[in-house]
C-alpha cells in the first residue's frame, strides 16, 4: 500500500511543472505523477490536497542546531522538529558546535543524533579550519567520507587570504563547496548594528556595509584564481548583490543566498534596543533590502536560507551590546517568503526554486524535484492561510524571533520525508 496525494497544485521548478496532479508514493519514492483520475486509488492511503500547493521538500542551506555542546538552545531533534513544522525536509547544519565539527567523529555524532530523531534529513557542514580558528585546515577527505556536504567556519570569517586560497584548492579535490562568512573583523571592530543614522541616534557602534563587501570581493577573486566552489552566505547589502551579479556575468560559477530577515526587516527594527533584531551581518537600510529582493528576482541570489540561530534568554535578555547574534528562522521562512510572492515581487515558482531546487543543486544532495524515482521528500502548503506568529507554540527550544505577532500569508500544513509524515498541522505532530 502506498500514499496518494490527490488533486494538489503540484509545483516542481526543476521540471517547469505547475498544474493539478495526483502524486503516488511507494517505498519512499515518487512512483507516479499524473493528472487527476489517472492513478487508481486502490488500497492506497489518501491525502486530499485540493486547494494546497505540493512542492519538493524545502531544503535549508544554513541552520544552527547547537548539538553537541549547547543543547539548552537547540538539539538535532528539536531543530529537526522546527524544520519539519516550517516545511523543510532537510537542513544543512553549521559546524560552530562545541566541539567544532572539525573532525569526522563529530560529524558521525551529529548524523547519529539525526538517525535517532527519525525526522528531517540533516546534512552536516565541516569546519574549514581546525577549531574554526583560521590557522590550519581540517582533513577534508575524512570529513567528506564521514558525511559532510560543505565546508564553512560560519560565524568566524577566514581572515587569512592565503588559508582561504588553500581551502578552495583543497576542497576542489573533494567537490565540496565553501560557505564563507563574509565579514572583515578588523573593519567591523566592536560594531553591533548597521552603521548609519539609526546607529547614531541609538548611540550604538556601527558596522558599515563595506565589512561584508570587501570579503565578498576577496573571496570572489580567490574563487576565480582557484576554480573552487564558492557559495556566499547570508548576503545583506546592495554592494554585495552587485559584486555577485558582476561575477556571474563574467562567468564565475559562484552561488549565493540571502535570508528572510534581510528582505523583511530594516535597521529600524533595532529601535527600542530589541536584541531579537541583532545579528551578523546586521539588518540594513531599505535600499539594501530592495537590492536583496531584486537579486532574488533576477537570479543573482540563488537561494533563500534561514540562518536559524537559536539562543536562550540567557544570551538575548541582556544589554544590546552584550547580546548574542542571530534569530530563529525555520518556522517563519516560508511565510516571510510568501509575503514577497503575494506582493508580486517574484513568482511562487521562483520562491519554491530558491527553497528547493537551488539548495539541492548547490549542495549536490537528493531532493529538489518531484520527478518519478526521486526520494519522496514533499511539502504541502496552504499559500492563502494567514496565521499569526506565536513563538510560544514553536517547536524550536529557543524563541528569539523579531517576527512575534506578525501575520504571515501562508504556511506548511504537511511535511513528508521519504514518504513518512514528519509534520501534520492538523494534528500538530512530529
Amino acid at each position: 500500500m502506498g500514499l496518494l496525494i490527490k488533486d494538489g497544485r503540484v509545483l516542481d521548478p526543476a521540471r517547469n511543472l505547475d498544474d493539478t496532479r495526483d502524486l503516488l508514493i511507494l517505498e519512499g519514492r515518487i512512483a507516479a505523477l499524473e493528472p487527476p483520475g489517472v492513478i487508481s486509488p486502490g488500497e492506497h492511503q489518501i491525502i486530499e490536497a485540493g486547494g494546497l500547493v505540493v512542492t519538493p521538500g524545502l531544503i535549508d542551506l544554513h541552520t544552527h542546531l547547537r548539538e553537541p555542546g549547547q543543547e539548552y538552545k537547540e538539539t538535532v531533534a528539536t531543530g529537526g522538529a522546527a524544520a519539519a513544522a516550517g516545511g523543510f525536509t532537510a537542513v544543512t547544519c553549521m559546524p560552530n558546535t562545541i566541539p567544532v565539527n572539525d573532525d569526522a567523529s563529530v560529524t558521525r555524532y551529529i548524523l547519529g543524533k539525526a538517525q535517532e530523531a527519525r525526522g528531517v534529513r540533516v546534512y552536516p557542514v565541516g569546519a574549514v579550519s581546525k577549531g574554526s580558528l583560521g590557522q590550519e585546515l581540517t582533513e577534508y577527505g575524512d570529513l567528506k567520507e564521514a558525511g559532510v556536504v560543505a565546508l564553512s567556519d560560519d560565524g568566524r570569517p577566514v581572515m587569512n587570504a592565503l588559508l582561504m586560497r588553500r581551502a578552495l584548492e583543497y576542497a576542489r579535490h573533494f567537490d565540496l563547496p565553501l560557505l564563507p562568512h563574509c565579514e572583515d573583523l578588523d573593519l567591523r571592530g566592536a560594531g553591533v548594528m548597521h552603521e548609519g543614522f539609526v546607529s547614531t541616534e541609538l548611540g550604538l557602534k556601527g558596522i558599515p556595509a563595506a565589512v561584508e563587501e570587501v570579503m565578498i570581493a576577496r573571496d570572489l577573486a580567490l574563487a576565480r584564481l582557484t576554480g573552487g566552489r564558492l557559495h556566499i552566505t547570508h548576503v545583506s547589502t546592495a554592494g554585495g548583490v552587485e559584486l555577485i551579479r558582476r561575477a556571474k556575468a563574467q562567468g564565475l560559477a559562484v552561488t549565493a543566498e540571502t535570508c528572510p530577515h534581510y528582505f523583511s526587516l530594516t535597521h529600524d527594527a533595532v529601535r527600542g534596543y530589541d536584541t531579537n533584531a541583532k545579528m551578523y551581518p546586521p539588518l540594513r537600510p531599505a535600499a539594501d533590502v530592495e537590492a536583496v529582493i531584486t537579486g532574488l528576482a533576477d537570479g543573482t541570489l540563488d537561494a533563500i536560507a534561514t540562518d536559524h540561530a537559536p539562543h536562550s534568554v540567557l544570551e538575548k535578555d541582556v544589554e544590546f551590546e552584550a547580546a548574542a547574534n542571530g534569530i530563529i528562522g525555520l518556522e517563519t521562512a516560508l511565510g516571510l517568503t510568501l509575503k514577497l510572492v503575494h506582493a508580486d515581487r517574484f513568482t511562487l515558482a521562483q520562491a519554491i526554486q530558491c527553497l528547493t531546487t537551488a539548495p539541492a543543486r548547490i549542495l549536490n544532495v537528493p531532493g529538489g524535484t518531484l520527478a518519478v524515482g526521486s526520494p519522496a521528500d514533499v511539502t504541502l502548503m496552504d499559500i492563502k492561510r494567514p496565521w499569526t506568529v506565536d513563538v510560544s507554540q514553536f517547536k524550536s527550544k529557543s524563541k528569539n524571533s523579531p517576527f512575534q505577532g506578525w501575520t504571515l500569508p501562508g504556511k506548511a500544513v504537511m511535511t513528508l520525508v521519504e514518504g513518512r509524515v514528519v509534520f501534520d498541522a492538523s494534528s500538530n505532530r512530529f
